[in-house]
């Protein structure tokens, strides 16, 4: 049974990735880019991302977490945003990236999986942002 505060506590988290997302396309937006959040993004096997995003002929699917020091991206979820843009997006992988997103109070990092990684089984077992780190993916 599901304690009335363990319910509360998971809703507070849920709003929080929530609000993350949407703040995630304002700035893909107001920086160039098309951008929507996938509202069915969830937990569960299907490969969605929490954030699509196209701008010129790319396509950009985004796993979004906020935390407040450092930000942990399961392979599993990883893995979702590839079979995504491999399953439903028919271009070449050159136009087609698959970016982990941590917001960090108010400041973003972005991490862009290199598909040869991907194509190659070699996905770390985790991807760790930490607020001290720099990204490998800007919006400009």
């Amino acid at each position: 049974m599901v304690r009335e505060v363990d319910k509360e506590a998971i809703r507070r988290w849920r709003k929080r990735g929530f609000y993350s997302e949407n703040v995630l396309v304002k700035l893909l937006q107001k920086n160039g880019f098309n951008a929507v959040r996938i509202p069915v993004s969830n937990p569960s096997l299907n490969p969605l991302p929490d954030v699509l995003a196209r701008k010129g002929s790319h396509v950009y699917a985004f796993e979004v977490k906020n935390a407040k020091y450092y930000a942990y991206f399961p392979k599993q979820q990883i893995e979702k945003l590839f079979r995504f843009l491999e399953e439903l997006i028919p271009l070449e992988n050159q136009y087609k990236h698959a970016v982990v997103a941590a917001h960090l109070g108010k400041k973003w990092i972005f991490k862009e999986i290199n598909w040869r990684d991907w194509e190659g089984k070699k996905l770390p077992e985790k991807v760790r942002i930490l607020k001290r780190d720099r990204g490998n993916f800007k919006l400009d």
